[in-house]
């Protein structure tokens, strides 16, 4: 299988993310979220402003995003997404076009909010990544990547 292919494949079979933001003192955050995908380019996820996460976003937008199974066993069906991104709360004017796209039919996916869900005196709102950089784990033990030590393998596409 292609780097590309496999990033595809853990992007699509899975639907929690672990988000990492900075904190103010520059320490990392992460956090687990609830994710939708738009053509593997974009990520959205639905959270409180007032979460930690949404916090940080909003004065510091690089994001590092990890997606993989938990559920898997240590052996060759391991495999893992790394995302760089730059995330944001979507804007009030782009929110009606994006949440017909964050909420676009995928198995298993969040239930699609509407507009009304995410704006005005609404708990929630709606969050994008745009993804910059895409690698996937490499087993040491891969028959075809291999070197003998875990690695990241930037993937292109």
């Amino acid at each position: 299988m292609e780097p590309l292919d496999i990033a595809h494949r853990v992007l699509d079979a899975n639907h929690f993310m672990v988000l990492g933001t900075t904190q103010p003192d520059g320490t990392p955050r992460v956090s687990p979220v609830f994710y939708n995908h738009a053509g593997y380019r974009e990520l959205y996820w639905v959270s409180s402003p007032e979460a930690r996460h949404s916090r940080n976003l909003d004065a510091r937008p690089r994001v590092e995003i990890v997606v993989f199974d938990s559920h898997v066993e240590p052996g060759p069906e391991v495999a893992a997404v790394y995302l760089g991104a730059t995330a944001a709360r979507v804007p009030d004017a782009e929110l009606a076009a994006a949440v017909a796209v964050a909420f676009a039919s995928q198995p298993g996916t969040a239930r699609a909010f509407g507009v009304e869900e995410l704006s005005g005196a609404a708990d929630l709102r709606l969050y994008r990544a745009v993804v910059e950089s895409t690698e996937i784990h490499v087993r040491g033990s891969d028959p075809d990547r291999g070197t003998g030590i875990d690695r990241r393998l930037a993937v292109s596409g």
